[in-house]
């Protein structure tokens, strides 16, 4: 895109592709040669950005900002900065696999629990003959917290060379790691995928499609993890409504 077109939400300014839109950008990106980081804005997210300055900064590094949220699509159309389409994070990886495929772009796939990266791999390979998935590795948990084991985590990746990346690491974790080690990786696009990999394996399950049009994804989601995801779903969700309420009352954010 020689002209980006963008949605200005509270806190982020989104992308506004769809996805063949998304995947032609991905693949510029990956001819580029990078580094370059794509991250898939939530609810979620918007909360980590008002208050992880962490978070704040990798957001503010990325080439290319996705919406991975219904309700993102609703706001960008309330506030009249239309957004196209619901680009997912978890729908990227797979949608972009075809493409790699015809034409010899290897991917990575870094996180998830020990084996769901590798089972990932040999799903995406069988169902794209001429795929070839450049790595997989799953680091220990927090394993972002010892220097011996990001060293290992970023030697594996440079190893393999790939054309792109997809972080597994979930958020705020994988945005934040991804960004301060984009060089040290030397990968030409990194995008994080969170959950991505454990619904290609069926380790969790993906809501239907008529539950993810109407923006109930999250709902589905906490009813299989409630014990996991009730505060980032139940506590989270309340928060960024009292916020957005508080912010279209007096037209700027509140900390």
């Amino acid at each position: 895109m020689t002209v980006r077109d963008r949605a200005d939400l509270p806190g982020v300014s989104i992308d506004n592709l769809d996805m063949a839109d998304a995947l032609a950008e991905i693949e510029r990106l990956m001819a580029g040669g990078g580094p370059a980081l794509v991250v898939t804005p939530n609810v979620q997210h918007l909360n980590l950005i008002r208050k992880d300055a962490a978070f704040r900064a990798a957001y503010a590094s990325a080439s290319l900002v996705l919406p991975d949220s219904v309700p993102l699509i609703w706001l960008s159309r309330l506030l009249g900065r239309r957004l196209k389409a619901r680009v997912a994070g978890s729908d990227i990886l797979p949608a972009l696999c075809p493409l790699a495929a015809a034409k010899g772009y290897r991917p990575f796939l870094l996180g998830s629990m020990p084996g769901v990266a590798t089972r990932a791999a040999e799903i995406l390979e069988k169902a794209n003959p001429g795929l070839t998935i450049a790595g997989v590795y799953s680091p220990p948990l927090d394993f972002e917290q010892s220097a011996e084991e990001c060293r290992k985590t970023i030697a594996a990746v440079r190893a393999a060379r790939p054309d792109a990346l997809f972080v597994g690491l979930g958020s705020p974790k994988g945005e934040i790691w991804a960004f301060r080690n984009l060089k040290a990786m030397g990968v030409p696009a990194t995008i994080c995928v969170g959950a991505a990999f454990d619904f290609i394996t069926g380790r969790l399950r993906r809501a239907p499609r008529w539950l993810q049009r109407i923006g109930l994804e999250w709902f589905f989601r906490l009813m299989q993890e409630p014990r996991r995801m009730w505060r980032r779903y139940i506590l989270g969700n309340a928060e960024f409504l009292v916020f957005l309420v508080r912010w279209m009352i007096e037209g700027r954010p509140r900390k």
